[in-house]
């Protein structure tokens, strides 16, 4: 019955096992380290576990495989054996793993990466793990939602933001921040605020929030804006997220006024006035008005006019420039023209009402002409100015000057009035010549402008002067001036990138685009810095790496734009400081050492190597072992692992253990290593004999028992492993009427008869059976006795049990049996669930009129169960001998026994 019932439930539960399918969901935070723990499939399976079952129903170990081969599969480690799923060593970055605006799923194989912007826990991780053997087949469908952390700060797209805002623009105008900063994190963790550092009382900042989530921040003009009273604010903005402990980023945000025109022209005085003698010449200079309009460009171009209450006669007696303000004397004045002329003069600006100056201008009659002094320039001269380049050489010619007398009456002389570097002489052999000259060099950054004067008069005390103004003009003869010549500068590793080092700064003595100054970096600057060449901020565009370079030093230069250009160099030192941004790292993921058994305590297993690419106190590791600590220790400072007790191969044949390496940063990292340690069989173990299990036993062997037949078998098990546990037979003792009878197979241990038994062979038998391994350097041995009667029948066990107890006077022969390669261990052959099934359904039908019949077969022999039991008998007597045997606890094993 039991048969027929196996045969129908066996392959249903076949079938069962291949339609089993289950999902699993889990979730962790981004950035973890490797061998975090993310589940245990066995125990959220409720799958059986094998440990600490009767070794008689063992059933063959669970195994788990990753079915994916995709991209998700290089973040998780799974443990075959116990279904463990770990991080891996490719830490999990949720940003660049699940793009948030695409919402699509990324397929490797199996294995895929899934997002989407719907939820927190919408980056999925997803895997196939398959679950053997075939008795808890399954497919288990994992998810392993990547849970967002706040590992990103806000970052401005640029680092410096412009923003125009008009003079005029009234309380509470709002303006869009377009470059808003951006923030790889979701939810909280992205940009929620932003805040100026300084907001000058008249700004301040909002967010607007779009359909989309997206965070705008806006300018809020909070009082009264003036371009002439202020044209620029420069402040920083920052954008802060809500992650805990919040990140933020900033930039520079200047806020440029621009201009309106809200401003119109203005004098300084009201009137102005000018007094003329009558005998001056044409072209003389009577006065300029200058009016002053506080706007920019267009709105500050101002144009001078007479008033229409200025009469005609004086329009023609004086010009007057519209663009400069000048007045000169454009007609000769005679004695029909007025004394007093009162010029009403407007001061014109855009849409504004004109300014208004009035020049009284008094004319005086002159009796006696007064000296002339007429000049000839030789240097370059425009509107009454000479203009002279620096650095010319001594006794530069300038002009020349000829002094006279009108009348021809009066003796005239001459002299130079003023401060500078010129002096005034007579140019022989003229009389009234005059030439003016430089005595040094001029220097433009130390005097620009010279206004010096050439006096004449006339015996009767009379003076005229000649007003000469010499604008020194610049000469690109002046190098850009670094304020330092060695810039040292230190920033971080891991920057931000183009984070700022510095802002350079030159100056040139030189004017105009002689002295404007740009800047540049030198060819032996790496490609990552890039200076501005107008403001002289350096920047560095990437991430540096102070494992990978330390220092830097290069030279950068700043440029003139004169003609030739100048420039100067300066150089400058940078020092990455260390941040603890690197792992201590094992030089092999596995460790694995070979170790004989019996070991000695705190003996040397192995070294665990370990580095920290970190410096100083980041780059200190110290190394524990996260398990097994109370057998194994390892030397912090030497990585040294050693075993504290003695180890036992029959005990316990490996160790896996994990070591745990912590830097000293601050905070810290860490890393972990799988250790497998081995131990090496030494040959400790002589063998067990299991059969039989007393030297009191005997077998009873019937005469008509044919030669070569099998009668009983010795059969022993060795703990050891390898050649130690290879076991080999011998006979080594015989005892009985033809003991030559009997032979053992070295190899199996089966002993057969040899030769026909006539009637004089009947009797006790009695063989001493050596059983040896093949250790190294010393084989062990145990020894039993196998008794055999022979005989038709036991018809007195006293008899044979007296026999047994009489001490065997037996002669050692020993002999060295053949070698056996072979191990007795024979390993099991799990059968395949599915061959089972397949054999079982095509038999099925035909095996129930079978099953009947052998049952009605069973109850037959049922009466008749001791029938024949003389034919073929194993009496086993425990008594009492001197081989203490002691149970092995091991697999079930295939036995031969008559």
């Amino acid at each position: 019955h039991l048969l027929l019932f196996l045969l129908f439930v066996g392959p249903f539960n076949c079938f069962a096992s291949y339609s089993r399918a289950t999902e699993l969901f889990y979730s962790l935070n981004e950035g973890l380290p490797a061998g975090v723990l993310i589940g245990s499939l066995a125990r959220d399976l409720r799958l059986p576990t094998v440990g600490g079952q009767n070794p008689a129903s063992l059933q063959p170990p669970l195994s788990f495989t990753l079915a994916s081969h995709g991209l998700g599969v290089q973040y998780v480690h799974l443990d075959n054996r116990s279904g463990e799923l770990h991080t891996s060593a490719v830490e999990i970055d949720r940003e660049a793993l699940c793009v948030e605006s695409s919402g699509a799923t990324i397929f490797g194989g199996s294995a895929a990466v899934s997002s989407s912007s719907s939820s927190p826990e919408s980056c999925l991780l997803l895997l196939d793990v398959l679950v053997l053997p075939q008795e808890y087949f399954r497919l288990v469908k994992v998810k392993i939602a990547i849970r967002d952390v706040n590992d990103n700060a806000p970052r401005f797209p640029v680092p410096h933001i412009r923003l125009l805002v008009p003079e005029n623009a009234p309380v509470n105008t709002r303006l869009a921040i377009e470059h808003a900063a951006l923030d790889p994190d979701m939810g909280t963790n992205g940009v929620q605020t932003y805040r100026l550092r300084d907001n000058y009382g008249v700004f301040t900042l909002d967010v607007e929030e779009n359909e989309n989530g997206e965070r705008t921040p806006y300018l809020i003009v909070m009082g009264p804006l003036d371009r002439e009273t202020q044209d620029e604010y420069v402040t920083v903005i920052v954008a802060e997220d809500g992650g805990t402990p919040p990140l933020v980023g900033s930039a520079t945000l200047t806020i440029g006024i621009s201009d309106i025109n809200d401003n119109c022209p203005q004098f300084n005085d009201s009137q102005l006035n000018v007094t003329l003698y009558g005998n001056s010449s044409l072209g003389t200079h009577v006065a300029t008005v200058h009016a002053v309009d506080m706007d920019l460009g267009s709105n500050a171009q101002i144009t001078y006019s007479y008033s229409q209450k200025v009469p005609q006669p004086s329009r023609d007696l004086f010009h007057l420039n519209e663009s400069t303000g000048a007045i000169t004397l454009s007609t000769k004045v005679d004695g029909d023209t007025p004394r007093l002329h009162r010029l009403i003069i407007l001061g014109n600006g855009p849409g504004c009402i004109p300014a208004v100056i009035t020049v009284l201008v008094t004319i005086i009659k002159v009796m006696m002409r007064p000296p002339e002094v007429v000049p000839r320039f030789i240097a370059n001269e425009v509107e009454g100015v000479v203009y002279l380049k620096e650095l010319e050489p001594i006794n530069t010619p300038v002009a020349f000057f000829t002094i006279k007398d009108p009348d021809e009456k009066y003796k005239v002389s001459c002299y130079l009035d003023g401060d500078g570097p010129f002096r005034l002489s007579p140019y022989k052999p003229y009389n009234n010549e005059y030439l003016l000259e430089t005595t040094k060099p001029l220097d433009f950054e130390t005097q620009q402008l010279y206004e010096i004067s050439v006096v004449a008069w006339n015996s009767e005390g009379f003076h005229v002067k000649k007003v000469v103004k010499i604008q020194v003009l610049d000469d690109n003869d002046n190098s850009p001036v670094f304020s330092e010549q060695l810039i040292e500068l230190s920033i971080e590793e891991n920057n931000v990138p183009n984070a700022f080092l510095t802002k350079l700064h030159a100056t040139d003595a030189d004017s105009g685009e002689r002295g404007q100054v740009s800047y540049f970096l030198g060819p032996d600057a790496p490609s990552y810095f890039a200076l501005d060449k107008t403001t002289g901020v350096l920047t560095v565009s990437t991430q540096l790496d102070r494992e990978e370079k330390e220092k830097y030093r290069y030279t950068v230069k700043a440029v003139d734009s004169g003609f030739p250009p100048r420039e100067s160099i300066a150089t400058v030192t940078i020092t990455v400081l260390d941040k603890n941004d690197n792992s201590p790292r094992f030089i092999n993921k596995d460790f694995s050492f070979f170790v004989p058994e019996n070991f000695p305590g705190f003996g040397e297993i192995g070294v665990i190597s370990v580095t920290d690419a970190d410096a100083g106190q980041n780059g200190w590791v110290a190394l524990s072992v996260l398990n097994g600590s109370d057998i194994f220790v390892i030397d912090t400072g030497k990585g040294v692992l050693r075993a504290k007790v003695s180890l036992d191969r029959e005990q316990q044949s490996s160790y896996v253990l994990w070591i745990e390496a912590v830097d000293g940063g601050d905070p810290a990292l860490s890393s972990t290593a799988k250790i497998t340690i081995l131990l090496l069989d030494i040959n400790d173990n002589p063998p067990l004999v299991l059969f039989p299990q007393s030297n009191m036993s005997y077998l009873l062997v019937l005469p008509s028992t044919l030669p070569g037949s099998p009668i009983t078998e010795v059969y022993a098990v060795d703990k050891d492993t390898g050649m130690n546990a290879v076991i080999a037979y011998s006979i080594i003792g015989r005892r009985g009427p033809r003991p030559e009878s009997f032979r053992i197979d070295p190899k199996t241990g089966n002993i057969t008869l040899e030769e026909s038994l006539m009637q004089n062979d009947y009797g006790l038998y009695r063989l001493l059976v050596k059983v040896s391994d093949h250790g190294y350097p010393e084989p062990l041995h145990s020894t039993v006795m196998v008794n055999l009667f022979v005989n038709d029948t036991v018809s007195n066990e006293s008899y044979i049990e007296s026999l047994l107890r009489k001490e065997p006077d037996i002669s050692v022969e020993e002999k060295q049996p053949q070698i056996s390669i072979e191990p007795t261990h024979k390993k099991m052959e799990s059968a395949s669930c599915m061959p089972t099934l397949v054999a079982l359904s095509i038999i099925s039908l035909s095996s129930i009129a079978l099953v009947t019949g052998m049952g009605i077969y069973i109850c037959l022999r049922k009466g008749k169960k001791h029938h024949g039991a003389d034919e073929n008998l194993e009496v086993q007597i425990p008594l009492n001998g001197r081989i203490n045997l002691h149970m092995l606890e091991k697999k079930p094993m295939e036995i031969s026994n008559i």
